[in-house]
């Protein structure tokens, strides 16, 4: 096929034949990355007939209506239609249809076509933006932030404390918390949280052992046995030392099958049988998954081949033979469901008018478990990345497949609303990583450079709408990580469909590269001062990061040239603040930096954003970055716990109980007195 029939072909499937790069130009995509793709997607790039697109039929793969809007598309002329509701109602296909997935259902010269329905709502307006015009609150990595009672790593009771804390000693209405998505069932342990086997499930890591209602039931022996477990971690976890996420869940998979045997009180068995009966089947599914993958590995694609398929009869034997081991994987789950949901109730508890806000990450691991209970929606061969950046300039690979838009549109968006679902259940807010990843995904073929990819067009009408439909289902704010390379129209589109937008201190620049005035940032945002892939504020002003990026060999240009540039962005913004009268011209940025923190803060308070967001770390004077991006085993990443900037550790009950911190905290945070809670 020539390069202009191919191109034609590209376009009919959405894939990109050209794109705009970072520095505003346009770069032409392989031929070879073109056919690969379509290759992935199950298209024949060298058959002619491919040439005139997929066939749609009369209905396209899903149709996608805003509530209270006119139905879309226009049904010819003769053709009858008719809706079956979620609930099994008929109803006219109209204006009037309630929000939900639905079925449609058209006739035409006899034949019945039908298609998905989603009804979603025009625009999201959650309550707690209705009543609260400016919320705040803190953000943090929650396996960082460890207590003396945790076991080596931060858990959902030292969550729990820290926001009940944060909400009735600071005023904090939210905190946003890093993905606690599911991990590995087996050692190795993955450490990045954003590369999960499971969106929808949790890791059992974010447990506290002690708060399982079994515990108390344990008898003198048992209890000892399972505090012996803890011990050494606890000692580990009151050091500076880089987390060891693989000692801590071979302790708590041990004091885990001990509680999973005491015998359970009525009320507890009810409890676990309604988690169960409503999680059905893709509880089963993951739980199996676990199962097989303690015996055959992680990666299910390495598994014998008749269990590779999660639908084939093999599959369901082989469950059926480990039995108690799924079991033991399902209740797992509920545990965390109650422990999850508790911890936001000690967020509205604290007087949090949100509470948590959860993290979704953009995918997860190829061979994980969603993969393989989701694998027809997903495009195999391919791996999810991004483009060439200023701060990446070889482009990222993150090994995880994409969702395939035709498939995942059949199927009314189910997957990823059950995902969407399971994040909020517990939750007033969603942060979505990577959002720009509901209308387009960068995707390299297996086996290619991070830089010789594509992007992938997805139907942001059905990925937007499913969104808005979880989080008006939920009641919930919802946070797109608009970070990069973003077309002006995504960011105009999920602001006009209320999903708030993401903006960075740093990034915040007019047309001649000076600071913005803080009245010219925009209102439906997110504010913080940096993200978890950015350095701490002490590292930044003192461009500490410089020097970590050269000693690891990611530098582009010479290391004066990266020096004078940190050196040059960070004296603009220091004279901005000292104009603005935030910051004495006295302050030496490097030598106080928790002044240039407070006056950052003060900075994000006079901006008209919706929300703002402070880094823990930022606040006790951090100076190590959880993720170095372009690093793998180059760098601890996402292994660093929390520690003052003498590289003290900063335990959660240490840090709630110190005079000393909580005084600094509070003048950090001062500007924000009035921010959040009806202000």
């Amino acid at each position: 096929m020539k390069d202009v029939q191919l191109a034609r072909v590209a376009e009919q499937y959405g894939i990109a034949t050209t794109y705009q790069d970072w520095r505003g130009q346009r770069v032409p995509v392989s031929p070879d990355t073109i056919r690969h793709v379509l290759t992935s997607l199950g298209v024949d790039p060298s058959d002619p007939a491919t040439s005139a697109g997929p066939d749609r039929g009369l209905l396209p793969p899903a149709v996608v209506v805003r509530e209270g809007k006119a139905p879309d598309p226009v049904l010819p002329d003769g053709a009858r239609s008719i809706v079956e509701t979620a609930d099994g109602a008929l109803l006219p296909f109209d204006p009037g249809l309630p929000l939900g997935v639905h079925t449609l259902r058209v006739t035409e010269k006899g034949r019945e076509h039908d298609a998905p329905l989603l009804v979603v709502p025009d625009r999201l307006e959650p309550s707690v933006l209705r009543h609260n015009p400016r919320l705040w609150g803190v953000m943090s990595q929650v396996y960082s932030v460890r207590s003396r009672a945790s076991w080596g790593t931060g858990d959902l009771h030292d969550l729990a404390e820290l926001v009940d804390w944060s909400a009735r000693d600071l005023g904090a209405d939210f905190a946003l918390i890093n993905p606690v998505h599911a991990t590995e069932p087996l050692t190795p342990v993955e450490p990045s949280p954003y590369l999960p086997v499971s969106r929808r499930y949790a890791s059992p890591l974010y447990i506290r052992i002690e708060d399982v209602p079994e515990y108390a039931r344990l008898d003198p022996v048992q209890r000892e046995g399972v505090q012996r477990l803890a011990r050494p971690l606890r000692e580990r976890g009151r050091t500076a030392d880089l987390l060891d996420r693989d000692a801590v869940w071979e302790a708590k998979l041990a004091a885990l099958e001990v509680l999973f045997q005491v015998p359970r009180s009525p009320g507890r068995e009810e409890a676990l049988r309604l988690y169960l009966e409503r999680e059905g089947r893709s509880l089963v599914e993951f739980a199996t998954w676990s199962a097989l993958a303690e015996e055959y590995g992680p990666d299910h694609r390495t598994w014998p081949a008749h269990l590779r398929d999660v639908n084939a009869l093999a599959v369901g034997r082989e469950a059926l033979q480990r039995w108690p081991r799924v079991e033991f994987h399902r209740w797992v789950q509920w545990i965390l469901d109650e422990q999850l949901a508790r911890t936001q109730q000690s967020a509205l508890n604290g007087g949090m008018s949100l509470g948590i806000m959860h993290d979704l990450a953009i995918g997860v691991r190829a061979g994980g478990a969603d993969a393989w209970m989701y694998r027809d929606a997903l495009v195999q061969g391919l791996h999810v990345g991004a483009p060439p950046d200023e701060f990446n300039r070889r482009g990222q690979d993150w090994g995880q497949p994409p969702w395939n838009p035709d498939v995942l549109a059949r199927l009314g968006y189910g997957p990823l609303h059950q995902i969407l679902a399971c994040n909020l259940r517990h939750a007033g807010g969603l942060r979505v990583d990577h959002v720009m990843g509901l209308f387009r995904l960068w995707c390299v073929p297996e086996g290619a450079s991070a830089d010789q990819g594509t992007y992938l067009r997805y139907d942001h009408e059905g990925m937007v709408g499913v969104l808005t439909l979880a989080a008006h289902l939920a009641d919930a704010v919802v946070v797109g990580e608009d970070l990069g390379t973003v077309e002006p129209w995504v960011r105009e589109h999920l602001s006009d469909r209320g999903v708030l937008g993401t903006s960075v201190l740093w990034f915040e620049n007019d047309e001649e590269g000076e600071p913005l005035a803080p009245d010219r940032w925009r209102r439906d945002c997110l504010a913080t001062i940096a993200t978890h892939d950015l350095p701490p504020v002490a590292s930044y002003l003192s461009a500490e990061h410089v020097d970590l990026r050269d000693r690891l060999g990611l530098l582009e240009r010479p290391m004066e040239e990266e020096l004078a540039d940190s050196e040059a962005r960070v004296g603009r913004w220091r004279d901005l603040f000292v104009e603005l009268g935030l910051l004495d011209e006295e302050v030496d940025p490097v030598a106080d930096p928790a002044a240039v923190v407070a006056a950052m803060h003060a900075y994000l308070a006079a901006t008209p954003a919706r929300m703002l967001g402070v880094a823990l770390t930022d606040v006790v004077g951090e100076r190590r970055m959880q993720n170095q991006p372009g690093t793998s085993t180059e760098y601890p990443n996402w292994r660093i716990p929390l520690t003052n900037g003498e590289g003290e550790p900063v335990l959660v009950d240490e840090l709630l109980a110190d005079p000393r911190m909580v005084g600094r905290i509070r003048r950090t945070l001062g500007p924000l007195g009035g921010y959040g809670r009806g202000s």
